[in-house]
């Protein structure tokens, strides 16, 4: 074939190749949350499936299932069962508040009388003592918030077919990447027109990544919340769940995290006169809950694999902003990629300067 016509074939086939898939990625879009999480999930759990493959003596289905019913058990139903338990919560707490069982402004009130009298200028430039204001802007977002997890959780608890459908997709899914994982991967790394070494960095960062935020965060997430729900519950607080999965989401903020829950709820005590309350929650909210971050993480992650806390915070919440709640996974990964890729980059030059 002549050069020049060579060259016509190669680009049609080039744009021929971006078109259809763009067109495959169109037909994908709808279920890029049950693609993503069922990717998510075969990368956390592919040792345990490549042991059960080996225990079963190289019989991929029964071992691909068996890792399935595991996620089931061990992940999505225990989700479910917080989900429930978190509205229910969530509606009760809303409905004292509305009622004035539960009166923030007196709570409020309280803790600005047994402060020093030079910041009351300072909280009334803020608007901070206006108490009936203070109570009204907190049962309605309470309430906006109920209404939220309630339609969600209302959403999985009847059974919509989109969402039916995406469950049972993510399954499907998650089946065969457990089962054909190592030979999808080998495809994909054939048809990637990158060297082997560059593949393998970027590739070993998306999966290290993904793990990390899964382990180094969730994880950690389900520990401070937990602990925080455990004292909430000794020291007698009413709604242990809500405050529990509040604190959990929180964690996600270096430095401060769940502080922002347990904080105010010890200052109140300190300036009520419950003072032992006060200073038990105070201490161990700094000696246990906020230590888990720095024991925990480091032996789940590594502290090799670890961004900085303030690019895991940036990409965490434009991930969220962006692509909602998968988006907890997708900052993190794209920040890290860029990393890599621009580490690469700069490798790269380096070498050239040098020879």
């Amino acid at each position: 074939m002549p050069a020049d016509k060579r060259g016509i074939d190669e680009r049609f086939f080039h744009a021929l190749l971006v078109v259809v898939s763009i067109a495959f990625a169109w037909i994908l879009w709808p279920f890029f949350a049950a693609i993503l999480w069922a990717v998510v999930l075969a990368i956390l759990f592919t040792r345990v499936n490549d042991r059960l493959t080996a225990q079963f003596g190289g019989r991929p289905n029964l071992a691909a299932l068996t890792t399935l019913v595991i996620v089931l058990v061990l992940v999505i139903m225990p989700l479910m069962l917080v989900g429930s338990m978190l509205v229910q919560e969530a509606a009760g707490v809303y409905q004292r508040v509305k009622s004035g069982e539960i009166d923030f402004g007196r709570y409020a009130r309280q803790i600005f009388e047994a402060l020093p009298a030079w910041t009351t200028p300072l909280l009334e430039r803020f608007g901070l003592t206006d108490f009936a204001a203070l109570q009204e802007r907190a049962a309605q977002g309470l309430g906006k918030g109920t209404q939220v997890v309630a339609g969600q959780v209302l959403v999985v608890g009847q059974g919509t077919l989109e969402f039916v459908v995406s469950f049972f997709v993510m399954l499907y899914i998650l089946f065969f990447l457990l089962r054909d994982g190592h030979a999808l991967m080998r495809r994909i790394r054939r048809a990637v027109p990158l060297s082997q070494d560059r593949q393998g960095a970027l590739l070993d960062k998306f999966i290290v990544v993904v793990r990390a935020t899964v382990k180094g965060n969730v994880v950690v997430a389900i520990l401070q919340g937990a602990l925080g729900g455990l004292i909430f519950w000794i020291l007698g607080i009413d709604g242990v769940v809500l405050w529990s999965v509040v604190m959990a989401i929180l964690s996600l903020l270096p430095a401060v995290g769940t502080a922002l829950v347990w904080g105010p709820v010890a200052i109140y005590f300190l300036a009520t006169g419950a003072v032992v309350k006060g200073v038990v929650l105070m201490l161990y909210g700094i000696l246990v809950i906020g230590l888990v971050d720095n024991v925990v993480r480091p032996m789940l992650v590594g502290k090799d694999t670890r961004m900085p806390d303030y690019l895991v915070l940036v990409a965490t919440l434009g991930g969220i902003a962006i692509f909602g709640i998968n988006g907890f996974i997708i900052g993190p990964v794209i920040a890290a990629l860029f990393l890599a890729s621009w580490d690469l980059f700069s490798d790269r030059n380096d070498r050239g300067q040098t020879t």
